[in-house]
This record gives C-alpha cells, sequence and structure tokens, in this order.
C-alpha cells in the first residue's frame, strides 16, 4: 500500500475549499480473505460526510458490492488534502486516481466511474 498512499497523495485539487465547494472524493480498504487474502482499494465520490456515505456502502445503499462486502475502513489520512471541492473535479479526481492506481500496479481497484 505504500505505492497506493504516495500515488493518492500526488494528487491535487484546484477548487478545494472554494465557495460551492461541496464534494469529497475517499478511498476505502477492501480485504477479502476468501480470494487469497486479497487487499484493494475502492474510489468513490460524494456529496456527503465521507463517513457517512461509508455507512450507507456497508448498509447497502446505493452501495458497491465489493465495498458492502469486503470493505474495512476509509483512509482519510490519503485524501484530506483534497477536499472538498466542486463536483466537477470530485467527478474527474475519482476517475483519475482509479485509472492512477491500476497504473501504479494496485492489483485490486474498485469504483472512480
Amino acid at each position: 500500500m505504500p505505492r497506493a498512499a504516495q500515488v493518492a497523495r500526488s494528487f491535487r485539487a484546484q477548487t478545494r475549499r472554494r465557495s460551492g465547494a461541496g464534494h469529497s472524493v475517499y478511498l476505502i480498504l477492501l480485504h477479502d480473505p476468501g480470494f487469497g487474502g486479497r487487499w484493494g482499494l475502492y474510489v468513490g465520490q460524494t456529496t456527503r460526510d465521507p463517513d457517512v456515505r461509508f455507512d450507507q456502502h456497508k448498509a447497502g445503499y446505493k452501495s458497491s458490492g465489493a465495498v458492502k462486502r469486503f470493505g474495512l475502513r476509509l483512509l482519510p489520512e490519503l485524501v484530506e488534502h483534497l477536499n472538498p471541492m466542486k463536483g466537477w473535479e470530485a467527478l474527474e479526481i475519482e476517475a483519475d486516481m482509479a485509472d492512477a492506481l491500476r497504473a501504479a500496479g494496485s492489483p485490486w481497484v474498485e469504483g472512480g466511474h
């Protein structure tokens, strides 16, 4: 995960804390003990507090199946430097971060759409 942390921390948000900035990008640590114990990351974006959104995933509300079944915890320390930002930028960073994590060799990346 050190490489994934480096990738996440390399992103910058141009609209951070600007007027109208109400979106956040978040990362969730995934662990599937039944599939060789693999570890992964879920990348998402939300207008809600990321803690609330994580709880929604776990409860099954508009949930990623991977997060509902395998989500362990949020990783706010990797994205707090970005939030909050404007919606258009959150969508871009969400997709770009997922792609960058895959390109950096993270074996299991969900979300980013």
